[in-house]
């Protein structure tokens, strides 16, 4: 602000309007008035007279309509909304009839909000606000809340805020109003000390016993000034105090930003506090959200591992050889050109980690009283390390079991339990009659998972040459499995082994099946229904953001009077944005916490009571959650703060 001759406040011509229907009416019209600094003056008149229009407009509450309003030669109309609110927080300090003080803070803390937009440090404000409230005798008082102070009590700590930035020019509107007439008279009495210090006093009131405390009477009627009288001051005035300024050096910018940030985050808190049933409400729309996104994709990724720890039972990393063209293929049966040989070469090669010739019939096996069909495995020494398959009970056989043309059997556990019912009956060492062959069990293994004819029939595995020399008269091969090498793409094994065979037999007279192929089709298929799924829950989360705004614009509504105070006091369109949005993304942080922490209960719970369904977590979709969460409360929680942050500060305040 410019200093030098210029009076301090200077109206010109002054109107403002309001809309009535399809017109306007006049609250104020060609107002001229010219306030000195250090004046004590009294606007008075009949309710409904402009008189707290006036005020609202001397105090940058409110703008013209029309005219002008300067302050020391500055003119208030050029301003932007953040100019206005450094003028309220800077130069004026206001008394409000009904005090307007925030219910979630103390005294002290109602006193410091000034100060917070000021950039006053943490020290120096607590320091300041205790010292206004003990010289004005509440320093017994400073840690109660509004609702445990008397009226009088209530409005010496509106005085004391209305000063802690050392307000040049103090509004008052109505300040004895409410208050009793011992109250009333020390409110007057703190007015005039002010006036005494060199500030100037603007009082609004309807009372002329007040207004003859000042020394200068300026009466109002219908919007326009009707007298303008100066007054001699009534007895020998008060003593003056001395006068208590803001004390240190304002904070560099990013500091002071910093603190205001803190401030809003403390005050999001207490608001939180405040409203705890309406947060929670607003929060489990989030809460399930986030719990749904999360178990969704947990479950997709650990149906995906049980399928393909399924696909691993056929075989890890395994290329099956099939004589013929294709599955399906009638000639298939007469290609005799698959032998032991190609096993036998095959081994040789880089790529191949094992390899097992497979022949296979249908028998019925006997034992004792029972029979059944299985189907019988002619295999390899290395079938079981090829395929990955689990011993359970007693020992495999080997490659000299393949030369000697063992009758040694290992059969499946289904075929234990069918067979050997009785559980005290060990299988090791008992005799199968497999077809019309005596076979002796010499192990137990886990059930193959899937494959061709796995799961759905009883097994049993014998040596390959025991099942062609006694079961199938031939040597050919039904198949040839070979397990690829860690280190070598299926892909590229695949395309090796059907050139060497190929180069082999002249012609290609075989297929090859690709269990990795198998495992990609199913894992690309299970991560779009895990997609899906989690597309369903993210919908949830959406609507939990819905929530959150529709939330969000309720609490902006229901807090209108406390946004008018914080502008009236000095804060910037950005502060009260900053606060609104800080605690909307608040709501949907904890409420993120919250939904990962029912995630991962939920998993606990399902894995103790349904084993077979199983949750995995991964980090990424938990981080990714969180971010969610945080990106939820910004987007949804914008527009409501941004609603409050351009309300206009004297239709705020209005509002009770």
């Amino acid at each position: 602000m410019t200093t030098g001759g210029e009076p301090l406040l200077v109206l010109r011509g002054l109107r403002r309007e309001f809309p009535s229907g399809e017109g306007t009416i006049a609250a104020l019209h060609d107002i001229d008035l010219t306030i000195e600094a250090g004046e004590m003056v009294a606007i008075v008149g009949a309710s409904g007279s402009g008189k707290s229009t006036l005020m609202n407009i001397l105090g940058c509450l409110d703008r013209p309509t029309a005219g002008s309003y300067r302050i020391r030669g500055r003119e208030t109309a050029a301003l932007e909304p953040d100019e206005l609110a450094a003028l309220r927080r800077e130069h004026f300090g206001f008394i409000f009839q009904r005090y307007h003080l925030l219910g979630e803070l103390t005294a002290l803390g109602n006193v410091e909000i000034p100060a917070v937009y000021a950039g006053s440090r943490a020290e120096e404000r607590h320091t300041r606000a205790a010292a206004l409230l003990g010289r004005l005798g509440m320093a017994d008082r400073i840690g109660h809340r509004p609702g445990q102070l008397s009226g009088g009590q209530q409005q010496r700590v509106s005085i004391a805020r209305a000063l802690m930035n050392g307000a040049d020019v103090v509004l008052a509107d109505e300040p004895t109003g409410a208050l009793d007439r011992h109250s009333g008279e020390e409110v007057l009495r703190i007015l005039a000390e002010l006036q005494a210090e060199g500030r100037t006093v603007i009082i609004v009131t309807h009372d002329m016993a007040v207004a003859s405390r000042a020394q200068r009477i300026i009466e109002i009627s219908d919007g326009a000034i009707v007298a303008d009288r100066r007054t001699p001051p009534a007895g020998d005035g008060a003593a003056a105090a001395p006068r208590l300024r803001p004390q240190g050096a304002p904070l560099r910018p990013w500091l002071a930003f910093l603190n205001r940030l803190r401030e809003a985050f403390r005050m999001a808190l207490l608001a939180m506090n405040a409203h705890r049933l309406r947060t929670v409400l607003t929060m489990l729309g989030i809460i399930i959200g986030i719990a749904s996104v999360v178990c969704m994709v947990a479950l997709g990724q650990g149906t995906q591992q049980r399928v393909l720890a399924e696909i691993a039972g056929l075989g890890t990393n395994t290329l099956e050889v099939f004589a013929g063209k294709d599955f399906g293929d009638v000639r298939s049966a007469k290609v005799t050109t698959l032998v032991v040989a190609d096993a036998d070469q095959l081994a040789r090669q880089p790529y191949v980690a094992g390899v097992t010739p497979t022949v296979s019939t249908t028998s019925t096996v006997r034992y004792g009283a029972r029979e059944s069909s299985a189907l019988v495995n002619g295999v390899g020494g290395q079938y079981f390390t090829v395929r990955g398959t689990k011993l359970l009970r007693g020992r495999l056989f080997d490659a000299d079991g393949a030369r000697s043309l063992s009758q040694d059997v290992v059969i499946d556990e289904e075929t234990a339990k069918t067979m050997f019912p009785d559980p005290g009956e060990d299988p090791i060492g008992q005799v199968l009659l497999v077809g019309k062959v005596p076979c002796r069990v010499v192990g137990v293994v886990e059930t193959q998972q899937g494959g061709f004819g796995g799961a759905q029939n009883l097994s049993l595995y014998l040596p390959y040459t025991t099942v062609q020399a006694r079961f199938m008269g031939n040597t050919s091969l039904r198949s040839i499995t070979v397990r690829v090498a860690d280190d070598t793409s299926t892909d590229l094994a695949e395309a090796a082994v059907t050139r060497f065979l190929t180069q082999r037999h002249g012609t290609r007279d075989f297929f090859i099946l690709n269990t990795d192929d198998i495992r990609r089709t199913i894992s690309n298929a299970t991560q779009l229904l895990t997609l899906l799924i989690a597309g369903i829950a993210v919908i949830s989360l959406m609507v939990g953001g819905i929530g959150v705004m529709n939330i969000m614009l309720v609490s902006v509504s229901e807090r209108v009077s406390e946004i008018g105070v914080r502008m009236a006091v000095g804060a910037r369109q950005g502060d009260i944005l900053q606060q609104f949005l800080i605690e909307a993304v608040l709501v949907c942080l904890i409420g993120g916490v919250l939904g990962i922490g029912l995630a991962l209960g939920l998993g606990a719970l399902v894995g103790a009571v349904v084993p077979v369904i199983g949750l995995i977590y991964s980090p990424a979709s938990i981080v990714a959650a969180f971010l969610c969460s945080s990106l939820i409360g910004v987007v949804f929680g914008y527009l409501p703060a941004r609603n409050a942050s351009r309300l206009d500060p004297v239709v705020a305040l209005s509002r009770d």
